[in-house]
């Protein structure tokens, strides 16, 4: 009987390894996982790290279940859109309806690869991605695409959580960031769990 904890405890680790080995999207199916309360990288962090304004076009890369999406889209008022991008259609789909239960028409669906965006040059004014960046296989291909559709003086603000099988460091985050032309400018809460906000230069 005292093997039982120990094995299920093994599998645990053993899963976590293989998905951080083999980097992917949470399954719709699993959103519950995005669904949990955000310690350390709350929403009200998020907003006093991002800055916004009213009229901003914000992208948004992996809405998940949405749960920053719907206060980005009342943080930019009805003058301004939230851009959603996600790779799965459910999540999507997920967020419209509960924008439209809200009442929120601000916000814009579109399923793709965060390493082919839709959108052309200079077209954001701020690009949020919160416990993504590590699901991406190509990191790097997808923040230089954030920096080409960041506008001159546009920020990139990525959130991180220690737990997450996916979890980038700060350090790995700056990184990856600089190679693709942005600048540091702030970073909020500890190493286990941080904002990170980087601009593009201009």
């Amino acid at each position: 009987m005292r093997r039982v904890p120990l094995l299920l405890a093994a599998a645990v680790v053993g899963g976590a390894l293989w998905w951080r080995r083999n980097p992917s999207a949470c399954p719709y199916s699993q959103r519950f996982w995005v669904e949990a309360p955000h310690p350390i990288i709350s929403r009200d962090r998020l907003r006093s790290v991002l800055r916004p304004r009213l009229g901003e076009r914000i992208l948004e890369v992996g809405v998940g279940t949405g749960y920053y999406s719907l206060d980005l889209a009342e943080w930019v008022g009805g003058a301004g859109t939230i851009e959603l991008f996600d790779l799965q259609r459910e999540m999507l789909d997920h967020v419209a309806e509960r924008a439209g239960e809200c009442g929120l028409a601000n916000l814009v669906a579109t399923q793709g690869d965060a390493t082919d965006l839709p959108y052309e040059d200079g077209s954001m004014d701020a690009v949020v991605l919160t416990a993504v960046l590590g699901e991406i296989p190509d990191r790097e291909a997808a923040v230089a695409e954030i920096a080409r559709v960041l506008r001159p003086g546009g920020r990139l603000v990525v959130g991180e959580l220690f737990g997450d099988p996916h979890f980038t460091t700060p350090g790995g985050v700056e990184r990856l960031g600089v190679a693709a032309g942005l600048v540091l400018e702030e970073r909020s809460g500890p190493w286990i769990g941080s904002f990170t906000r980087l601009r593009r230069p201009g």
